[in-house]
């Protein structure tokens, strides 16, 4: 073994500064840094629903959405805001523009 490394009771080869950190660790010296960024309130401002549209849609258009909804166990509406999402976000494409 090299003699800048340290076994743990793992037999996990840790250099020194490793090693130091594991024992700030199992001492409780470590303090959880707060992040710098907030992930919650970007994830809850992404998803923000703030705008109502209203649409028309062929009656067989939308009982096909209404059937995929009901088979997936959520709401059509929901459905509906998925696939707009996808599509807007790019995760969707056009199957005659792909």
């Amino acid at each position: 073994m090299n003699k800048n490394q340290n076994k743990t009771k793992n037999n996990v080869n840790l250099d020194p500064y490793e090693s130091e950190i594991l024992e700030a660790y199992e001492t409780g010296k470590l303090i959880p840094a707060e992040p710098d960024i907030n992930f919650q309130t970007i994830a809850k401002n992404t998803m923000k629903m703030n705008k109502k549209i209203n649409i028309r849609i062929a009656d067989n258009d939308l009982s096909a959405l209404k059937r995929r909804a009901a088979r997936e166990g959520i709401p059509y509406q929901t459905l509906i805001r998925s696939v707009l999402h996808k599509y807007a976000s790019g995760f969707l494409k056009d199957s005659f523009n792909a």
